[in-house]
């Protein structure tokens, strides 16, 4: 016994501390020598705006692509220190290899759809689709990408539900926050407003929004009406569009309907709500034959 625990036990015990220094190091110097490799370093003290942008990007590609190999080295890591153990503590392993062959091929008839979740978590990898922190909508739902690997995406909507998507039912990815994001608001006047008004109105106060200090940073170009969208059933439609930095489109559409509520209140320019008239006939005084009177229109809300 204690010579197999000076001789065997010994082994083992280095192989276990090897792999515990193999994963020690994959996290320290993974994700830095993959930010390194994306970006030079005579870049990297850069404060031009536009510039800050692409670097933060490309930090978030190199953390999701470090986060990806990571879990794999795990893996790989873990696989080979177990077989390596059990070879040292007197297990065969080319049996335990063999059946592992074996099992593999069975698994590989049962289990295409796993193989097409890696395959498909590969291709959105390489291609850069998304990354952590982006806000995506894939197979139906849309949130912030809080974790992905190469089997499975995992979202966190607006309600705060953690969704987990096996990457093979991802057929389209839809980023809403890769490299700069818009602002798509519809606004409605009434039918007898100024339509030439209302576009200086809405013009102005995007001018006025972009000169705020405290919005002009998270704004690349200011509000302004592109066009009528529509003519509906209470209004017209129409379609304000702006470009803002990624994932600050929700705070700026926010702060711009409001900003417009104001100034159309302050220029009297009506924004319309649905309305339905009822009209109330009466019968006349005397009349013998049941006619109806004259027509009485009212207007509800």
């Amino acid at each position: 016994m204690t010579a197999w625990a000076l001789h065997d036990g010994a082994r083992i015990g280095g192989i276990l501390v090897v792999a515990v220094v193999l994963l020690w190091i994959s996290r320290r110097l993974v994700p830095k020598a993959i930010w390194l490799a994306m970006r030079p370093l005579d870049v990297l003290s850069t404060t031009e705006p536009d510039e800050m942008t692409t670097l933060a990007a490309d930090k978030q590609r190199a953390d999701t692509i470090a986060g990806v190999l990571i879990r794999t080295i795990d893996v790989v890591v873990i696989v080979l220190a177990a077989l390596l153990v059990l070879g040292e503590a007197g297990f065969s392993v080319a049996p335990l290899l063999a059946g592992a062959g074996v099992a593999g091929i069975a698994l590989g008839f049962g289990a295409q759809s796993l193989v097409g979740d890696f395959l498909s978590g590969f291709f959105i990898v390489l291609e850069n689709q998304y990354g952590q922190g982006d806000v995506v909508n894939v197979a139906g739902i849309a949130g912030v990408v809080e974790e992905m690997n190469l089997r499975r995406t995992v979202l966190r909507d607006l309600s705060g539900t953690l969704h987990s998507v096996p990457n093979g039912e991802i057929r389209v990815a839809s980023n809403l926050t890769r490299g700069w994001s818009r602002v798509n608001l519809d606004v409605s006047v009434a039918y007898e407003s100024d339509l030439a008004h209302a576009r200086s109105v809405i013009d102005r106060v995007g001018r006025e929004l972009v000169e705020d200090p405290e919005w002009a940073p998270l704004i690349i170009e200011p509000p302004k009406m592109l066009r009528v969208e529509d003519l509906g059933d209470s209004g017209i439609a129409l379609k304000v569009l702006a470009t803002t930095q990624p994932m600050k489109q929700w705070d700026v559409t926010g702060e711009l309907r409001e900003r417009l509520k104001r100034a159309f209140e302050a220029e009297g320019i009506e924004i319309p709500y649905p309305h339905q008239v009822v009209v109330v006939r009466t019968e006349s005084a005397g009349n013998g034959n049941g006619g109806s009177g004259e027509s009485a229109p009212a207007t509800q809300s």
